[in-house]
């Protein structure tokens, strides 16, 4: 079967101090993701870009707040300790804007992730550091989920 290069390739472009990934299949969602580590930021972007998603990548919470004000996401998927504003500030900021996006946050520190939870209301959940690539993309299929049925 002849390849059609654009079901394989991923489209990049810039974004405001980020990067807006496509991936080859007609995007499911779109999605934010602020996460100041760019390994992590990468990987996650590229996952979820890989499983259809309209990806937009920035690394903190200021370029996230940049980036809400030119567009709209289906879900925002945020680390929580970031230089500058964090992602317990961004999601309340956020949810102000969108009451219905989800907010997914990531963490290494485990006090962070029970600030966050503890937090009121915007954060749908918590996913701890180091996750791996099924753990990440399927807490993002079920925050859509979740949402989807939420508006139907």
């Amino acid at each position: 079967m002849a390849r059609n290069d654009n079901e394989s390739e991923n489209t990049v472009m810039k974004f405001g101090g980020g990067q807006t990934l496509t991936g080859g299949r007609s995007a499911m969602a779109s999605i934010l993701v602020a996460e100041d580590d760019q390994a992590v930021r990468d990987f996650v972007s590229r996952a979820l870009a890989y499983y259809g998603h309209s990806v937009t990548s920035v690394p903190d919470g200021s370029a996230a707040l940049a980036a809400l004000a030119e567009r709209r996401f289906d879900l925002m998927l945020t680390d929580i300790v970031m230089p500058g504003l964090d992602g317990v500030a961004l999601a309340a900021q956020a949810t102000k804007q969108d009451p219905a996006m989800p907010v997914l946050m990531m963490t290494g520190f485990a006090s962070e992730g029970q600030r966050a939870q503890s937090a009121a209301g915007p954060v749908e959940r918590v996913i701890s550091k180091p996750f791996s690539l099924k753990e990440i993309c399927a807490a993002v299929e079920d925050a859509l989920a979740a949402r989807r049925s939420r508006v139907h």
